[in-house]
């Protein structure tokens, strides 16, 4: 029963830590590096994340720069940027890219406040599935000797941990919509 409780444990932490990364790629009104690692640039034909290829920095709270290792790799960055749905303009001097992060509007605040919720609530929904699942296997694989009220507790263990993650889950969601929402 414990490694079906340890199993179901390490899916949730998974989980909270797949919705960090989500929230890394939503861009709010503020530079992050982390906002350019989902995008992926042609380097020497493979598909590579912008941080392997150059140093990012946030020199201030709206801009982004961009240095590339490879000075060559300066036209292939900047692309994969403007083609990226973060809405970025990128411009260099030929040996560095700035990205300067433009404020949010009202609307597109609240937009990406919605998005969050839902991306959330994605979270918790597999939070749940994880418990389902658990459940299911504890009924499933009943160890000789284990009674209905073993079998209870167990059943109670994963729902004090579910509601643990889910708890998580909505700290998460909680500082995102901070972030996004403040001017």
């Amino acid at each position: 029963m414990e490694d079906v409780k340890a199993s179901c444990e390490d899916r949730m932490r998974k989980a909270v830590g797949a919705l960090k990364d989500e929230y890394n790629g939503l861009r709010t009104g503020r530079a992050s590096p982390a906002l350019l690692d989902r995008i992926r640039v042609d380097y020497y034909g493979e598909k590579t994340p912008i941080p392997q290829v150059a140093t990012v920095s946030v020199p201030e709270a709206r801009l982004i720069v961009i240095q590339p290792w490879d000075r060559s790799q300066i036209a292939e960055i900047e692309k994969a940027i403007r083609t990226s749905e973060l809405s970025l303009n990128p411009s260099n001097d030929g040996k560095v890219i700035r990205i300067a992060i433009p404020p949010l509007t009202e609307e597109r605040r609240k937009e990406l406040a919605k998005t969050a919720k839902n991306m959330a609530e994605t979270s918790r929904v597999s939070i749940r599935n994880i418990r389902r699942d658990g459940i299911e296997t504890l009924k499933k694989h009943k160890p000789d000797g284990s009674s209905e009220d073993d079998l209870k507790k167990a059943e109670e263990d994963l729902q004090k941990l579910t509601d643990a993650y889910i708890a998580q889950v909505n700290k998460v969601l909680e500082e995102k919509e901070k972030e996004i929402l403040e001017v």
